[in-house]
C-alpha cells in the first residue's frame, strides 16, 4: 500500500498564478494552505472543481471548508482540500473580504485505458504515429495500412481530420465538420461515424492501440456550404466594417494580378514571369504609382472639413458667447481635439467631438467666431494629415510584406517557385473571398455598400509572424489585413465566434456537435493551430468533449515563443501533452538537451515525501522525431540519422512518436495539401522493391519496433530517472534508471546529421565507462544499404527508399556484440563496479543499448538496505531483500532504541553548534569545498538536505562530499558512539545501516544517506514530542517547531554549566566524571543563544534563562529540569540578587537589577503551571554565598528552603542593596568606568517602585556598554535605564500579588518585610507594598494630556507608558520602547483598559516590525535600526554597535506585545478580539516562515530595521523562541 500523494499549494496574498502550470494526477489530494500574508485573515477559497457526484460547470464555483487539525492557536496547519478524481482544467481563486486576492489553475491528467482488460496506458508510455487520413484510402482498407503502426510497436494513432475536405484538399481545410469524408466510402458503399467508431474500438481491444484526431476551430473551407447560408459565422464587410479598407486594397491587388497576367505591365518592366529583383522593384512602383493613389485608403480615416466647420459655426452662433478677455484661448487644442472613427468606415465619415472643439476654441469679442472657425479648420487639416501619414506607414509595411511574399513564392530556392502570375497562381493570395463574376475594380467597390453581397466577402485565415497569440488579428484594433502581414491560407475562412454562443448561435452549436462527434469516437483530440484558437472557444468546446469523455487526452502544438504564454493555453484548456519537435534541434547536443528537458528526474534522485509542496511543472511533452508539418529529415539531415535520432527521442521519459513515412524512409515531405497517394499496406511476405507494401525490413521499421518496445517498457517499469551524456559531437548516450531496482538502460546513439558518404566522420570513438554490470545488449541496430532498385516515386503509393534497411540484434550477450570490441571490468574503489566499453563498429547511424544492473554484491546490499528502510516508508518494499545476517542492533526498530533517550540526549543527537561540539573535543562537520554545517547533530545535515532534496541538486558540494568518501557517514555514527549510553546504541544503529551504504555505488549514496537520515530524524521527532506536554503533542507544526527550540537550547555540557544542587534534593541526575571517576550532577542548563552564547562561561545568564524558562521548559512540560535551574540560581543568590552571567557560580557577576525579578516570576509560573507546583517552595536550596562576603561553599554546607530565599530577595530590596562589584576593574570588564561597578537596587517607600542603577551602568536587558575610544562612548551605557524601569516595576507587582495570595493560602510563611533604618526596625507588609505600586503606577507612568505633567517639554508621544520613572536623564523616561507590554502581561491590574489599548496601538504603529519590536521609537533623534558591532568610526551613537538597543528589532519583546494585545482585546469585546487574533496570527506566520527556512531552525536574537538580516545577531535565541511559543500558548 503506497502512501497517498498529497500536494500543498500555499496561498499568498495578491499572488496570481494564471500563467503557472500545476500538473496533478487523479488520486492525488490537493491541499490549500495559508501563506504568511494570509494567516489570521478570514480567507475563502473557491474552485470550480465539482463536489462529489456533481457535474462540472466552468462558471460554477463553490467555497471549500477549512480543516484545522490542531485547533485554534495558529493557522500553520489549517487547510482545505480537493480529492482529485476527474481530469481537466480547474480554476481556483481566494480572497478575504469581498474581492479576489489571487488564484490560478490546476490541470489533472487523464487516465488512458487500452485493451480488452482496460489496463492503464501511462502518458509516458505513449508511442504515437500520425496518419494523413486522406491517404488511408477506403475504410475497409484502413486496417491493412494501420497495421504498419501496430507492427512497428506504436500504441496510439493520430489521424488528421476525418471530415469532408474542402476544395484545396488540405487535411485541415474542412468543408463539413459534421460529415465523414466521403472518400472513405468505396463505390456502392456508404460508411458512417459508427463504422469509424467500431474500427477504433477494434484497434483498442485487439491491437492495444488508441486513436486521437484533430479538431480545427479556427476556420472552415472556403467552399463550405453552411458558411454560404450563415455568412455571419465569418468576418465580413457587414459584421466587421473595420476590414473595409483592407478589402479595398485586396481587390485592387487582385486587379493588379489580372493586369500582370494579361501582360498589361510588360512595358513597365513587370512581366508575368517574375524572375529577379528588378521585377520586384517594378511591383513596388505599380503599388505607389497606380494602386495607392487610386484607392485613397486614407479617406476612410479622415474628416470632411467644410461640413465640420459649418456645424461648428452654427453651434457658436446659436450658443451664448463667453465673456472675458479679447484674446483667443487655444490652450491644449492639440491634446484635446481627436478624430472619432466612423463605425461605418465610410470615406470622410469621421467626425470630431464638438464639445471638445467648443471648449478648445472659445471666441472673445467681435469677429472672433470666424477666427475660431479658421483655427478649427487648421486643426482639422493637421489631424487629416496625421491620418494620412499613419496610412502611409501601413502602406509601406504592406509594400514590404508583398515584396517578401512574392520573393519567397517565386524567387527563393527554398520556396515553391510558382512560375508566371496567372489567375490560378495569383501574384498574392487573396485575403477575402469574392464569390462573384470578374468585373472592373470600380464595379467591385460598388458591391461594398450592398449588404446582401458584401456579407459574402469573408476574411481568410492564416498566421502572423511574431503576433500576440492572445489577440485575435481579425478584430477591431488590429491592422494585420491592411498591412498585409497575414500569411494567408486562401482555402480557409476565419471563423467569428464573438464573446459567447449568443454572439453567433449557429457557429457555436455547429462546432459543439463537431466536437461531440470527435469525442465520442476518439480518446483524445489534437488542437490544431491551438495558439490562434480563441481561448474561450477552445475552453467551451473541450468542456463539451469532456462531458462525453471525462478522460479526454488533449494534445496541442503551440508556437507562442514563450513557456509562460504556452502555460496560458495549457492551464486554461487542460492540455495533457504539448508536441515538441526533435527537428528543432540543430545538432545532437541540442537533441540530447531536449531529452533531458522533457522529462524524468536525475539519476540517483532523492525520494520525495508523499506530502510535499506543489511546484510548477513544465507541460508534459509529446516528443516527436518528426511531425507532419516538418520538412523531410532525409533532405535536411541524412538517411543514416533517422534511426539514431529516433533512438534519442524514444529514450525520453515522456510520450514520444513519429509521422507515417519517416520509418519507411520516404525521401520527401508528405504534403498535407497536395499528397493524394495512399500509404503502403502491411505484408510480411512482400519484396523490398514492392512500392505498395511494407515489411519489418522496410526502412528502419525493425529498429523502430525495438525502440518503441523499449520506450514502453522503461515507462511502465518506472525507469523515471534520466541522464544524458554528450560523448562527443555526434554521440549521445541516454541512461534511463529505475530507482527501486537500480537497473539502468543505456542507449548509445551515433547520430549522422550529415551524410557519411560526403562527410568525414572520425573512426576514433571514445571508450565509455558504464557503472555496474552489463546484463545484456538490449539491442544493437544500424542503418545499412541493401541490394534494391533505386528509389522512384510511385504514382499510387507513398513509397520509401528501398535501398536501406536495418541490421538488428536483440537481447544478446556482450561477447556476441559486433559493435563492442571489448568490455573490461574495472573497479573504482571497493564499491564502484565499472565496465569500460571499447567500440569497434559504432558507425554513424548506429545505436546500441545495454541493460545494466548493479554488481551482484551491491544489488544485494541495496535490497537489504531497502528492507531496513521499510520501517520509515513502505515505498522501499519494491526492490527490498530480507537480510539473512541482520546485525543485532538492527533487529529492533529504531523507535524502540530511541524511546530510551532523554531530551538531553536528543540535544546531542539533533543539535549542538560548533562551540558546544568543541567542548567535547570535536566540532561540526566541515565540507571542504563549501562550509561547515550549523550543527553536529542530525539537524545540521537535514537543513542542507532540505534545500537539496526538492530540487534534486545532486551537484551540490554536500552530495559531492558523500560520493567522494565515507567521511561524513563515519562522522555521524562515530560522534554518537563516543557519547556512550543510549546515544551509543543509536550510533551503532547508524553504523550498521552505513555498513550497507558504504558498499553500494557512490552515485547512489546521497539518496540512501538522505533516506536513512530522514527516517532517523522523523523517528527522533516523534520520540521527542512524546516526552513533552500535551500542548506540544497536540499542537500545530509551528508549536512543535518552537518546542524543538527547547531541545536545541537545553543541554548537559561536557563540563557542568550549573553549580551543584543540594544533595538533599531528590530526582537530581548524576553521571561519573570521565577524568576524576567521581559522581557528579549533570543538570540541563539553558544556552542564551547560538552560536555566540552556547558554551563555557558565556552559556548561562540569569536574565536570559528566566525570560525563556516559562516558554521553553514549563510550556513544553520539562518541569523537573525547570525546577533544577530555578533552584541552582537560587543557590547563587548574593546581595539579594541573582547573577547576570552565571559563570558556574564561582565567576558570577551580580550586575543586573532585573534577573532576580524574572527568577521570581518563573517561580510563580512554576507554582501555577506545574501540578503540585507549590511543592518547590519547600525544596532545599544549597547556598553558595550564605552571606554577601562568604567564599563559595560546597553543596550541602548551608541549605535553606526556597521560601526563605524568596523572602530574603524581597527583604534585601526593601532594605536597599548597595555594593561594589568584586574585582572591579578591567579584569572583569575592560569597558566599564569605575562608577559603573557600583551597584544599587532599592525600593521607594512612597511609591513601592524598585529603582536603582546609575548613568554608568546598565542593569536591565538593554545592557549595551560603549566600547569605542575613537567615538568617545567607551564606558558609557547606551541605555542605562536607571531609576524605576517599567518592566521591573511590573514584575515586582506580579510577585507581591502572588506572595500575598500564597500567604493567605498558608503556602508562604511571610507576610511582611522587616528593615533596619536609623537604628530602628521597621516593617512593611507585602499587601501594603502591593497597594502602593497599584496606587502610583498609572499616575507616575502614564503619559497623559495632563497639563500638570512634570516635564511637558520632554513629552514626545502622549497616550503611552513611560519606559522608566526617575531616570538620571529625565528625557529617557519618556522614550517609547517595547518594555511596558511586559508589565502589562505580568501585572495587567496596573493598567486601565482604555489607556493600555491606546498605548499598545501606538506601539504597533511605531515599533512593530516583521519579526521583532523596534527597541526605540523611530521618531527619536538617536534611532538607528542597523546594528554593526564591528563599525569603528567617529559616530558616538553608532560606533562599535552602540545602538544595539536604539532601534534594531528584538524578537522576544514581540511575544509580550502580542500577549498584552490578546489580554486587553478580550476586555474590549468580540470584534476587537477577532481583529487582534488576526494580527497575532499574521505576525506569527512570519516567524513560522523564518523558522521553516532557517538552517538553524530557530528565531534570531534581533533583526535590523524592517526585518533585515543582522549578521551580528545570534542565529537562534532562547528567549525569542520562548516568547513566541508563549503567545501560541495564550491563544
Amino acid at each position: 500500500m503506497t502512501a497517498k500523494q498529497i500536494r500543498v499549494m500555499v496561498l499568498n496574498d495578491m499572488e496570481k498564478l494564471d500563467r503557472t502550470l500545476f500538473r496533478l494526477e487523479q488520486g492525488f489530494e490537493l491541499q490549500f494552505r495559508l501563506g504568511p500574508t494570509l494567516q489570521g485573515k478570514h480567507v475563502h477559497v473557491h474552485t470550480n472543481y465539482p463536489a462529489e457526484g456533481e457535474r462540472f460547470e466552468r462558471h460554477k464555483f463553490r467555497v471549500l471548508d477549512w480543516i484545522n487539525p490542531t485547533g485554534r492557536e495558529d493557522d500553520s496547519d489549517k487547510f482545505c482540500t480537493l480529492d482529485l478524481k476527474i481530469s481537466g482544467s480547474y480554476q481556483y481563486y481566494f480572497g478575504h473580504g469581498s474581492g479576489k486576492s489571487g488564484g490560478g489553475y490546476i490541470v489533472v491528467d487523464p487516465v488512458l485505458r487500452v485493451g480488452e482488460d482496460n489496463h492503464v496506458l501511462p502518458l509516458d508510455c505513449i508511442s504515437i504515429q500520425t496518419y494523413l487520413s486522406k491517404c488511408l484510402g477506403p475504410l475497409d482498407e484502413w486496417l491493412d495500412r494501420l497495421r504498419v503502426a501496430k507492427e512497428a510497436g506504436y500504441n496510439m494513432i493520430h489521424f488528421t481530420p476525418l471530415q469532408t475536405l474542402g476544395e484545396s484538399r488540405s487535411c485541415y481545410s474542412l468543408a463539413d465538420q459534421l460529415e465523414l469524408n466521403p472518400d472513405f466510402s468505396p463505390p456502392g458503399q456508404t460508411y458512417t461515424w459508427t463504422d469509424v467508431g467500431n474500427l477504433v474500438e477494434k484497434m483498442k481491444n485487439e491491437w492495444n492501440m488508441l486513436c486521437i484526431t484533430d479538431v480545427v476551430y479556427n476556420h472552415t473551407a472556403a467552399n463550405s456550404k453552411w458558411i454560404k447560408k450563415h455568412p455571419e459565422c465569418g468576418y465580413s464587410l457587414v459584421n466587421s466594417l473595420h476590414l473595409k479598407p483592407a478589402w479595398v486594397l485586396d481587390r485592387a491587388l487582385w486587379h493588379v494580378t489580372c493586369a500582370i497576367a494579361d501582360g498589361k505591365y510588360k512595358d513597365r518592366g513587370l512581366p508575368a514571369l517574375i524572375q529577379n529583383h528588378e521585377h520586384l522593384h517594378a511591383i513596388r512602383g505599380v503599388l505607389w504609382q497606380d494602386v495607392f493613389p487610386k484607392i485613397k485608403l486614407w479617406e476612410f480615416f479622415q474628416v470632411k472639413l467644410e461640413p465640420m466647420v459649418e456645424q461648428f459655426r452654427t453651434l457658436l452662433q446659436s450658443g451664448e458667447l463667453l465673456e472675458g478677455s479679447q484674446t483667443l484661448i487655444k490652450t491644449e487644442g492639440k491634446q484635446q481635439l481627436k478624430i472619432i472613427q466612423d463605425p461605418q468606415f465610410r470615406r470622410f465619415g469621421n467626425t470630431v467631438d464638438m464639445n471638445s472643439a467648443l471648449e478648445t476654441f472659445v471666441p472673445h469679442g467681435p469677429g472672433a467666431i470666424e477666427d475660431c472657425c479658421n483655427w478649427l479648420r487648421r486643426r482639422l487639416e493637421e489631424l487629416n494629415g496625421e491620418q494620412y501619414h499613419e496610412i502611409k506607414h501601413h502602406q509601406e509595411q504592406a509594400t514590404n510584406c508583398i515584396a517578401d511574399t512574392v520573393s519567397y513564392e517565386r524567387l527563393a530556392d527554398h520556396g515553391p517557385k510558382l512560375g508566371p502570375v496567372t489567375r490560378k497562381h495569383p501574384l498574392l493570395t487573396r485575403y477575402f473571398t469574392f464569390p462573384f463574376e470578374e468585373a472592373t475594380l470600380e464595379q467591385d467597390l460598388e458591391l461594398m455598400n450592398q449588404p446582401e453581397k458584401s456579407c459574402h466577402f469573408l476574411a481568410h485565415n492564416g498566421w502572423v509572424m511574431g503576433d500576440d497569440p492572445l489577440r485575435n488579428f481579425a478584430e477591431p484594433g488590429s491592422n494585420v489585413y491592411i498591412r498585409r502581414e497575414l500569411i494567408c491560407w486562401g482555402d480557409s475562412i476565419k471563423l467569428r465566434y464573438g464573446n459567447g454562443p449568443e454572439d453567433c448561435p449557429y457557429l457555436w452549436a455547429h462546432m459543439q456537435k463537431y466536437t461531440e462527434i470527435t469525442a465520442k469516437h476518439c480518446v483524445g483530440v489534437r488542437l490544431d493551430n491551438c495558439h490562434s484558437t480563441p481561448l474561450h472557444v477552445a475552453e467551451f468546446m473541450l468542456d463539451a468533449a469532456r462531458t462525453l469523455r471525462p478522460d479526454l487526452y488533449v494534445v496541442a502544438e503551440l508556437f507562442t515563443g514563450s513557456e509562460e504564454l504556452d502555460n496560458v493555453f495549457v492551464t486554461r484548456l487542460g492540455i495533457s501533452s504539448l508536441i515538441r519537435e526533435a527537428m528543432s534541434a540543430g545538432d545532437s547536443h541540442e537533441e540530447g538537451r531536449l531529452v533531458y528537458r522533457y522529462g524524468g528526474e536525475p539519476v540517483g534522485a532523492f525520494l520525495q515525501p508523499s506530502l510535499r509542496p506543489l511546484v510548477p511543472s513544465i507541460a508534459h511533452a509529446m516528443f516527436l522525431d518528426v511531425t507532419h508539418d516538418n520538412e523531410c529529415p532525409l533532405q535536411i539531415r541524412s538517411v543514416y540519422d533517422s534511426l539514431p535520432s529516433s533512438a534519442v527521442v524514444s529514450m525520453a521519459c515522456c510520450a514520444t512518436g513519429s509521422t507515417r513515412g519517416y520509418d519507411e524512409l520516404v525521401p520527401h515531405q508528405i504534403s498535407v495539401v497536395s499528397e493524394e497517394r495512399f500509404y503502403c499496406k502491411w505484408n510480411p511476405q512482400s519484396k523490398p522493391s514492392s512500392p505498395a507494401e511494407v515489411t519489418l525490413q522496410s526502412g528502419i521499421i525493425a529498429g523502430k519496433l525495438a525502440l518503441n518496445r523499449l520506450h514502453q517498457e522503461l515507462a511502465s517499469k518506472g525507469f523515471n530517472q534520466v541522464f544524458v551524456d554528450q560523448v562527443d559531437e555526434d554521440i549521445v548516450a541516454v541512461t534511463r534508471h529505475c530507482p527501486s531496482t537500480h537497473q539502468s538502460v543505456v542507449a548509445v546513439c551515433r547520430t549522422a546529421f550529415k551524410n557519411p558518404k560526403h562527410h568525414r566522420y572520425t573512426d576514433e570513438v571514445p571508450p565509455m565507462c558504464i557503472p555496474g554490470k552489463i546484463e545484456e545488449v538490449v539491442l544493437e541496430v544500424r542503418t545499412i544499404e541493401r541490394q534494391a532498385d533505386s528509389y522512384k516515386k510511385d504514382e499510387r503509393s507513398i513509397n520509401g527508399m528501398p535501398g536501406y534497411t536495418v541490421e538488428i540484434k536483440e537481447h544478446i550477450q556482450l561477447k556476441d556484440s559486433k559493435v563492442v570490441r571489448q568490455a573490461g571490468v574495472t573497479s573504482r574503489g571497493r564499491n564502484e563496479y565499472v565496465q569500460e566499453i571499447v567500440f569497434e563498429q559504432l558507425t554513424p547511424g548506429s545505436v546500441i543499448a545495454f541493460r545494466v544492473s548493479l554488481d551482484p554484491k551491491s544489488q544485494e546490499l541495496v535490497g537489504v538496505l531497502r528492507h531496513h528502510l521499510i520501517q520509515f516508508n513502505p515505498l522501499y518494499k519494491a526492490g527490498s531483500l530480507p537480510d539473512p545476517n541482520t546485525p543485532d542492533i538492527l533487529k529492533s526498530p529504531l523507535t524502540q532504541i530511541m524511546s530510551k533517550m532523554t531530551l538531553a540526549d536528543m540535544n546531542i543527537l539533533m543539535f549542538r553548534c560548533d562551540a558546544e561540539e568543541k567542548e567535547d573535543g570535536g566540532g561540526c562537520y566541515n565540507i571542504p569545498s563549501w562550509k561547515p554545517l550549523k550543527y553536529g547533530g542530525l539537524q545540521g545535515l537535514l537543513s542542507v538536505m532540505a534545500d537539496i532534496r526538492p530540487k534534486n541538486d545532486l551537484g551540490h558540494p554536500f552530495c559531492d562530499n558523500l560520493r567522494q568518501g565515507d567521511w561524513m557517514i563515519d562522522y555521524v555514527s562515530n560522534r554518537l558512539i563516543s557519547c556512550g549510553g543510549t546515544l551509543s546504541e543509536v550510533g551503532q544503529w547508524f553504523q550498521a545501516m552505513f555498513a550497507y551504504l558504504k558498499h553500494i555505488p557512490r552515485y547512489l549514496i546521497p539518496c540512501y544517506f538522505d533516506a536513512i537520515l530522514v527516517g532517523a530524524y522523523t523517528t527522533a521527532l516523534d520520540v521527542t514530542f512524546k516526552q513533552m506536554s500535551s500542548f506540544v503533542q497536540n499542537g500545530s507544526s509551528f508549536v512543535k517547531l518552537l518546542a524543538l527550540g527547547s531541545v536545541q537550547m537545553c543541554a548537559v555540557g561536557h563540563f557542568p554549566a550549573l553549580p551543584p544542587l543540594s544533595p538533599a534534593l531528590s530526582d537530581v541526575p548524576y553521571r561519573v566524571n570521565e577524568i576524576t571517576k567521581q559522581k557528579e550532577q549533570c543538570c540541563v542548563s539553558m544556552a542564551a543563544g547560538l552560536p555566540h552564547f552556547s558554551a563555557g562561561i558565556f552559556r548561562c545568564w540569569g536574565r536570559d534563562s528566566f525570560i525563556a524558562l516559562r516558554g521553553l521548559m514549563l510550556v513544553t512540560g520539562r518541569h523537573m529540569e525547570a525546577r533544577n535551574i530555578i533552584l541552582t540560581f537560587a543557590g547563587t543568590m548574593r546581595h539579594g540578587l541573582i547573577p547576570n552571567l552565571l559563570g558556574e557560580g564561582v565567576g558570577a557577576r551580580f550586575n543586573c537589577r532585573d534577573a532576580v525579578w524574572w527568577w521570581l516570576q518563573c517561580i510563580q509560573d512554576y507554582c501555577t503551571m506545574v501540578p503540585n507546583g507549590t511543592d518547590i517552595l519547600q525544596c532545599p536550596v544549597t547556598r553558595m554565598y550564605p552571606t554577601d562576603d562568604s567564599k563559595p561553599l560546597t553543596a550541602g554546607t548551608v541549605d535553606q528552603l526556597l521560601n526563605e530565599v524568596i523572602h530574603e530577595a524581597m527583604e534585601r530590596h526593601m532594605q536597599g542593596i548597595e555594593f561594589r562589584e568584586r574585582n572591579a576593574g578591567p579584569q572583569i570588564d575592560n569597558n566599564m568606568r569605575d562608577e559603573g561597578f557600583n551597584i544599587v537596587a532599592k525600593v521607594n517607600p512612597d511609591t513601592g517602585f524598585v529603582y536603582g542603577g546609575n548613568r554608568f551602568n546598565c542593569g536591565t536587558w538593554m545592557d549595551k556598554m560603549g566600547e569605542s575610544e575613537r567615538a568617545r562612548n567607551k564606558g558609557i551605557p547606551a541605555t542605562p535605564r536607571d531609576g524605576s524601569a517599567v518592566e521591573i516595576v511590573g514584575l515586582c507587582k506580579s510577585t507581591l500579588r502572588w506572595l500575598v495570595a500564597l500567604h493567605k493560602l498558608g503556602l508562604f510563611p511571610y507576610n511582611s518585610v522587616a528593615i533596619h533604618k536609623d537604628g530602628k526596625q521597621l516593617s512593611m507588609s507585602y499587601d501594603e507594598w502591593d497597594r502602593k505600586i497599584q496606587q502610583n503606577f498609572e499616575k507616575m507612568f502614564y503619559v497623559s494630556n495632563d497639563p500638570n505633567e512634570k516635564h511637558p517639554e520632554l513629552v514626545h508621544k502622549r497616550g503611552i507608558y513611560k519606559d522608566s520613572y526617575g531616570a538620571s536623564s529625565p528625557w529617557c523616561d519618556y522614550q517609547l520602547r517595547p518594555n511596558f507590554p511586559i508589565a502589562m502581561v505580568v501585572a495587567p491590574e496596573l493598567f486601565t483598559v482604555e489607556h493600555a489599548w491606546e498605548a499598545l496601538n501606538i506601539s504597533e504603529e511605531k515599533l512593530l516590525g516583521p519579526l521583532g519590536m523596534k527597541t526605540l521609537d523611530p521618531d527619536d533623534m538617536v534611532y538607528c535600526g542597523v546594528y554593526d558591532n564591528s563599525l569603528e568610526n567617529d559616530n558616538y551613537n553608532l560606533a562599535r554597535g552602540f545602538n544595539y538597543h536604539q532601534g534594531p528589532e528584538w524578537l522576544w519583546p514581540i511575544g509580550y506585545f502580542l500577549r498584552a494585545k490578546i489580554y486587553f482585546a478580550k476586555k474590549l469585546g468580540k470584534d476587537t478580539y477577532d481583529e487582534t487574533v488576526y494580527l497575532v496570527k499574521n505576525v506569527l506566520s512570519r516567524h513560522y516562515v523564518h523558522m521553516e527556512r532557517s538552517s538553524w531552525k530557530g528565531l534570531p536574537e534581533l533583526t535590523n530595521e524592517n526585518g533585515q538580516y543582522c549578521p551580528f545577531s545570534c542565529e537562534t535565541q532562547a528567549w525569542s523562541l520562548a516568547a513566541v511559543l508563549e503567545v501560541l500558548h495564550d491563544l
